[in-house]
């Protein structure tokens, strides 16, 4: 696999060399693999199901004549970031454009929460994120371009009782991606956290009133890499909820409001579970 080292124009296209998206067998991973591919750029896919990685390697290497990696990989594993570092490192590979969408949640109660569990959500869904970054983030202010894309979420604005830790961990990737893009300023780096509300995913099946599909996402990332604020929210109405989240409402009001639907949403799954 081979990228494309030529020097960009003034102008951000983010249309040559590599990119390394996590999370990608399916959703909105999947989505931004796609719009990628569509312009020219060569990929790495990385999540835990090899198989449906390798179907959309196939279709996206016929569709659009690029190279695609694929590796299977749980990015949950403590010293999973550095293996990962490590393989395209020995491959030759240099990342362009570091996408870290790969996420969990876990919807219920802290007081029933499995531990383990937990740690493994924080460490995909923050550490992992800041880990990634600090690998490949040195190599594009050195070549003076590339761009990293946290996928953070609607949910980072604000704290969620029954969601608390997915919350949490979102609202580290807002703050860290936020900081990182005040350290690159001047360097040729876009660094950009992308905020999604309800989107139909995997982990969050289903239709429903207000949801966006991954499509909509991937389109809201391609126009952030080309913009210059360091914080993206997808959809109009998702970016009036953040606002009156983190700077209108009350944490307390907040907390009420948005307890009230995961409490909900907690109920239907330990129901569905001993269904």
């Amino acid at each position: 696999m081979t990228a494309n080292n030529a020097r960009p124009s003034k102008q951000r296209t983010f249309d040559q060399g590599t990119a390394l998206v996590t999370g990608a067998g399916a959703g909105i991973g999947a989505a931004i693999a796609q719009r990628l591919a569509a312009r020219g750029m060569h990929l790495v896919l990385v999540a835990r199901d090899a198989e449906r990685l390798e179907v959309a390697a196939q279709r996206l290497r016929a569709e659009y004549g690029i190279d695609v990696l694929v590796v299977r990989l749980d990015l949950a594993r403590q010293d999973a970031p550095a293996r990962l570092a490590k393989l395209l490192r020995d491959a030759g590979v240099e990342v362009e454009i570091l996408v870290n969408n790969a996420a969990v949640a876990v919807v219920g109660s802290v007081t029933e929460a499995d531990p383990e569990t937990m740690r493994a959500l924080i460490d995909l869904n923050a550490a992992s994120v800041a880990q990634l970054s600090v690998f490949f983030l040195p190599a594009m202010v050195a070549r003076g371009r590339g761009a990293i894309v946290n996928i953070a979420s609607t949910a980072a604005y604000a704290p969620a009782p029954y969601n608390a830790a997915y919350a949490a961990s979102k609202a580290f990737v807002l703050s860290f991606t936020q900081a990182l893009w005040f350290e690159t300023r001047g360097t040729g780096v876009r660094v950009v956290a992308v905020s999604p509300g309800a989107v139909e995913t995997p982990m969050n099946p289903g239709h429903g009133v207000g949801k966006r599909r991954p499509e909509q996402v991937a389109d809201t990332v391609m126009r952030a890499l080309r913009g210059r604020s360091s914080a993206v929210v997808d959809g109009r109405v998702y970016a009036f909820q953040a606002f009156l989240f983190d700077r209108v409402l009350p944490n307390r009001t907040v907390a009420r409001l948005t307890g009230r639907f995961f409490r909900v949403a907690a109920t239907r799954k330990r129901a569905a579970q001993s269904a």
